[in-house]
């Protein structure tokens, strides 16, 4: 694909509250500004702090941050390509921006900050003469879909590394930030305020919600989990446009899962993480990574291990 060389006259967003420029850039951008992506800086960071993450000699930055109280700094100018998503071609091309969430899954963001990020979003979009924002919910055809003149897109950073960034908090809620961005911007969506989801299940028990996230992410598909009326839901995008919900469902559907599409969601959860093997952990201990006593017999039942057992694997392997 042939590059789209930059000769715009690059403003940063009039909504900065605070700058603290980081030298982590490549300069200036060989690519024009047709992506967007948000990613969750994983603490409820006020935007000074967000720039003071990305000192020289890091390898890593932003162009924009959202503080917790909603507040914006500017860390590197629109111009300039950041260091953020790991992938040389999508910063080329994409406005970088870290949002102040929670420390653990699903890193949920207050209304502060997603307030703010819409805000920023239709700011970005007016100067760059978007009118559209789009979220396809889907790597390839995302990566590979070349945007009209008045047109962005949303990436996400879980693409291009192991991460879960932007967390499923506000990865559930791109077709919202979409819809509500394309709204303020005059542009046309298909279903004003709904969303589309591809539903595989619907648990009672959160083992089994777990057990089929597992496989749906092992299919390569981006998979999250709602919990709502006490049932746990494994879940596939979240659409404004109901064929891209159903392009996606049968792409589910060929893999051998059974699926539809809904509308209805809840509150995003995180899946359990997998316990190791009795011989890991056993392992772990011989190493002095659980402590010693009592210490370490109250950590391994906290963590869900039977005491009694590991000891047993411990003996053993001592021998």
């Amino acid at each position: 694909m042939k590059k789209k060389v930059n000769n715009m006259s690059y403003t940063n967003s009039p909504l900065v509250c605070y700058t603290g420029l980081s030298p982590n850039h490549s300069g200036q951008r060989t690519h024009s500004i047709d992506r967007i992506t948000p990613h969750c800086v994983v603490g409820q960071l006020s935007c000074e702090t967000i720039c003071a993450c990305f000192p020289k000699g890091r390898d890593a930055s932003c162009n924009y941050g959202i503080g917790s109280d909603g507040r914006i700094s500017l860390i590197v100018e629109e111009k300039n390509r950041s260091w953020c998503s790991s992938s040389g071609a999508n910063d080329q091309r994409a406005i970088t921006i870290e949002c102040a969430s929670d420390k653990t899954a699903p890193y949920a963001m207050n209304d502060a900050v997603y307030q703010s990020l819409i805000k920023l979003c239709v700011d970005i979009c007016k100067r760059n003469g978007k009118t559209k924002l789009l979220w396809f919910g889907d790597k390839d055809k995302s990566l590979n879909y070349e945007p009209k003149d008045d047109e962005m897109v949303i990436t996400v950073h879980r693409w291009f590394a192991n991460k879960s960034c932007p967390g499923d908090w506000l990865y559930s809620r791109l077709g919202d930030l979409a819809a509500k961005v394309t709204a303020q911007l005059g542009g046309k969506t298909e279903e004003s305020g709904v969303l589309y989801r591809v539903q595989t299940g619907a648990f009672s028990k959160k083992s089994n919600a777990d057990a089929m996230l597992a496989k749906v992410k092992a299919a390569g598909f981006d998979t999250y989990m709602v919990q709502v009326n006490g049932l746990y839901k494994i879940q596939v995008g979240a659409y404004s446009k109901k064929s891209n919900a159903e392009a996606m469902l049968a792409k589910i559907k060929a893999k051998g899962f059974d699926a539809f599409i809904t509308t209805k969601s809840g509150q995003a959860v995180s899946a359990t993480p997998a316990k190791k093997s009795i011989d890991e952990i056993a392992k772990e201990v011989i190493e002095g990574k659980w402590g010693n006593g009592d210490a370490r017999k109250s950590s391994l039942e906290k963590a869900g291990y039977n005491y009694t057992e590991v000891q047993k694997k411990v003996n053993e392997l001592c021998k």
